[in-house]
């Protein structure tokens, strides 16, 4: 019999890498001529993944979103990663807006993953989920690199990860 080969996808940001990038950002923040005397501030809590941007108006908000959003792509952060809260009224007419770091595949989004490759009617490879993560397995390494190439080409509203090909 055959061995078995496979690989693993999942998803996450490298969690150091969004703290440096926060630093950045509140550098760059703080002495930008536009965020001069005005509410502009990143909070990142690094346990629970989550950051908040609090700000003046709305612009000043978009334009805190660009500067943060530079510096993670500069630090090879998936920004497809970050899932956007609704911007809520905070005192004094601030504005405030949660980010949320998405990092692991949720459920539904794995099972698309397992149907898109069942579906793709591939000879021997197989998906299951595992936690977080889904595991696909083929005795063939070309038809593994296949599903590979055709699980780029769709979007699932996350970045998606290859590991553990073996």
């Amino acid at each position: 019999m055959a061995k078995d080969e496979s690989f693993d996808i999942t998803t996450g940001c490298d969690l150091q890498e969004v703290a440096n990038a926060v630093n950045q950002a509140r550098k760059e923040i703080s002495t930008r001529f536009d965020f001069k005397n005005v509410v502009a501030e990143i909070d990142y809590e690094h346990s629970a993944t989550k950051m908040g941007l609090h700000a003046a108006d709305d612009y000043k908000l978009e334009a805190m979103w660009q500067v943060l959003t530079l510096r993670l792509i500069a630090r090879n952060v998936p920004v497809k990663n970050l899932v956007r809260g609704t911007a809520q009224k905070a005192s004094s007419g601030t504005i405030r807006q949660e980010v949320t770091l998405v990092q692991g595949i949720e459920q539904d989004i794995a099972k698309k993953i397992v149907k898109f490759v069942k579906d793709q009617k591939y000879k021997k490879a197989q998906a299951q989920i595992q936690g977080d993560a889904v595991r696909v397995s083929s005795q063939s390494r070309d038809e593994l690199q296949q599903v590979m190439a055709d699980l780029k080409q769709e979007d699932y509203g996350i970045e998606l990860k290859f590991g553990n090909y073996r």
